[in-house]
């Protein structure tokens, strides 16, 4: 690591903790040269799968439209943003878990479905409405009776 004073290529770790919430490691060194301290920060960098949209597109995986995804359909029912957020970390770590370089989006749109039956039924209705893209109404009926069972 480069001292960030001088540039000296020669330093020493003088102190090491890990975050309270284990997300990344802080270090203090200190220049051999100059002796000024500085602090590092250690993360672990991760790589989402692209992902692979119906008309073929490829775009870089988005939290922010997973979570507004949630957003939507639990928009005025009672789940915590604890529970939101738990649901989208699950579904993170399967993609990650995968190991592939690319996913069609209609496999996260299935993962999303599957958390959503779990956090609330009325949810997942609505995002199952949208992303299954009914034509009549018995569609919609089968996913209601579903449910209910």
């Amino acid at each position: 690591m480069k001292c960030p004073f001088c540039s000296h290529s020669e330093t020493q770790v003088v102190e090491t903790r890990v975050s309270e919430d284990g997300g990344f490691i802080r270090r203090r060194r200190q220049c051999g040269s100059c002796e000024k301290r500085f602090t590092t920060y250690e993360r672990p960098e991760v790589t989402f799968p692209v992902v692979v949209k119906k008309d073929g597109r490829r775009i870089e995986y988005d939290a922010s439209k997973l979570r507004a995804s949630f957003s939507l359909a639990l928009r005025k029912r009672p789940v915590s943003t604890e529970q939101v957020g738990s649901a989208i970390e699950r579904i993170e770590e399967m993609l990650l878990n995968l190991g592939q370089r690319e996913i069609p989006s209609h496999r996260i749109g299935e993962l999303v479905m599957r958390e959503l039956k779990k956090l609330d039924k009325i949810a997942y209705i609505r995002f199952a409405s949208v992303y299954r893209s009914f034509e009549d109404i018995d569609e919609f009926k089968t996913l209601v009776d579903e449910v209910r069972r």
